[in-house]
């Protein structure tokens, strides 16, 4: 099987306060976590799982996949 790679945007929530994670690239993927390391670990687990569910993949592969995690986190600062 060819190395597969999923793209997953993850944007920051700053009413929320969490980062926002979703992908055209994996069919169901929403999720959101209030640190994009913790968002990583999430999208560690839910990746394989989804793409499973969808068929992508099957249910018997062994092996690895990519994700590319592409975040946007815009700020305001005030200069003196």
């Amino acid at each position: 099987m060819t190395q597969m790679t999923f793209k997953v945007e993850a944007f920051w929530d700053k009413d929320a306060e969490v980062w926002v994670a979703t992908s055209s690239d994996v069919p169901g993927l929403a999720t959101e976590a209030s640190s994009i390391e913790i968002l990583t670990e999430k999208l560690r687990v839910m990746i394989p799982e989804l793409i499973v569910l969808n068929g992508i993949i099957r249910s018997d592969y062994v092996g690895s996949i990519t994700f590319e995690l592409i975040s946007h986190r815009q700020e305001l600062i005030q200069v003196a």
